[in-house]
């Protein structure tokens, strides 16, 4: 009978010794008394990730991702629980990972097949798409502890997408890649996910969680904290990274506990909109609300009425492309800083970054102190370009408290809008450039 899932992780958990020195070591081998620290790497982990799904992993360091990998990979044991897998395996663990370094790359390519499961005919047959992949031809016969980082991940994910792999991992290795190569390989991903292979996906970019997979797991501290949608856990995750030490402990607990922290009560909540006035029926939406608002801690100063405005002045929220509209909002400042400015962003559903701007410039020549309990409004002028579609912007100010220049605070999805095409012209992908073709008979 054919199993529905690829992995899956029941009540795993990864304890591991810390001796204070060899001695210790040496002693715990002839004695019942304790001479170790355990570490507790992951703590009672489960789920279940089903054939065809990417599912996207994410967590501050130390969470236990990669020892994750590893124990799914086959590479360390769980000291409790079960691990089951259905399909050949492809890794890119930690850089370097399965690789003699006093071998040469063409030696390493046979080797790393072999453990990933092909013959070496298969291999020689697979040669020279690996080869061309990789993109090193003139040094494959060169030792590997030659190659530099970059050349080393492009070798190693080249065998590892060439295995036809029914269930790939990947482990933030393709952040040291160059950008083009890290496309290449997200392309290849995409082509994997789509023949219906399973993946698995670790990553501190954020944007390319949300949208590369179709599920995401937070881990924190060894626990699984939650999983769901890649917004909305990969909204959590953020908000868990950038809290203070004390509010990420509560934030933490109350995430295991299933409990959703409070909005902001700067912003508006789903219920309290404006109804829309007569003249602006067709541009305002009520039911249009953002749901997804993420508000983190303020640290000086904090973000509240967020709007988007016509050129006569009304709330809306249903745009015409090729209109000219206001993005607004307001800081107020609990603390004095320096050297502030302000941001703003225009994201896609999935989380992908459209465009945005920040005040740098201005504030540069202009305002450099601003005072505790000031309070100023924030104005954005653009002209929409983008096509028919639903978007969400984000809000923020930085600046120095006395403690170093950061963001001071940041709501991501204030707002989200929907934009409506009035020309006939069909515009491709997210913005319009307002470009027409011209053709004329040549023969």
């Amino acid at each position: 009978m054919c199993s529905e899932f690829s992995i899956q992780v029941k009540s795993v958990s990864k304890h591991f010794r810390i001796y204070a020195s060899p001695r210790a070591r040496l002693l715990q081998m002839f004695s019942r008394e304790k001479h170790y620290k355990e570490f507790v790497a992951l703590d009672d982990v489960s789920f279940v990730i089903n054939k065809g799904e990417t599912v996207g992993i994410v967590g501050r360091n130390g969470s236990g991702k990669s020892t994750l990998l590893q124990m799914i990979c086959g590479t360390l044991t769980p000291t409790s629980g079960e691990i089951t897998t259905h399909g050949r395996i492809a890794a890119l663990l930690e850089l370097g990972s399965g690789f003699n370094p006093e071998f040469s790359g063409r030696e390493n390519v046979y080797m790393n097949a072999s453990i990933l499961g092909l013959s070496n005919a298969e291999t020689a047959a697979r040669f020279e798409s690996i080869l061309a992949f990789a993109e090193i031809e003139d040094f494959i016969d060169q030792p590997v502890k030659n190659y530099s980082s970059g050349m080393m991940v492009r070798l190693a994910f080249a065998v590892a997408i060439n295995v036809d792999p029914q269930i790939l991992i990947v482990d933030e290795a393709l952040a040291v890649g160059d950008e083009l190569f890290q496309r290449k390989c997200y392309a290849r991903i995409e082509a994997i996910k789509a023949q219906g292979a399973t993946i698995l996906f670790v990553s501190h970019a954020s944007n390319t969680v949300v949208s590369l997979c179709d599920r995401a797991i937070l881990l924190d501290g060894g626990k699984k904290i939650t999983e769901g949608t890649p917004k909305s856990v990969v909204g959590k995750y953020q908000r868990l990274l950038n809290a203070p030490a004390d509010k990420a402990k509560v934030m933490r607990e109350q995430m295991l506990a299933g409990i959703e922290a409070p909005p902001s009560p700067e912003l508006a909540e789903p219920g309290e909109v404006d109804e829309p006035c007569q003249e602006m029926a067709g541009y305002f939406d009520p039911h249009l609300v953002s749901k997804t608002v993420l508000s983190y801690e303020s640290r000086g100063a904090l973000i509240s009425d967020p709007q988007l405005l016509n050129i006569q002045g009304q709330k809306v929220n249903c745009l015409k492309a090729g209109e000219t509209y206001r993005y607004t909002y307001r800081v107020r400042f609990d603390r004095d800083a320096r050297n502030v400015r302000f941001g703003m962003l225009i994201k896609t559903p999935t989380g992908v970054e459209l465009g945005g701007a920040t005040s740098a410039k201005q504030i540069a020549e202009g305002i450099g102190v601003v005072s505790s309990g000031s309070v100023l409004s924030v104005e954005y002028s653009f002209v929409c370009r983008l096509n028919e579609g639903l978007y969400f912007l984000n809000a923020g100010v930085s600046g120095d408290c006395g403690e170093g220049f950061h963001h001071l605070h940041r709501v991501v999805d204030a707002l989200c809008f929907r934009v409506s095409a009035e020309s006939k012209q069909f515009g491709l992908g997210l913005v319009d450039f307002s470009c027409a073709p011209e053709w004329s008979l040549v023969e």
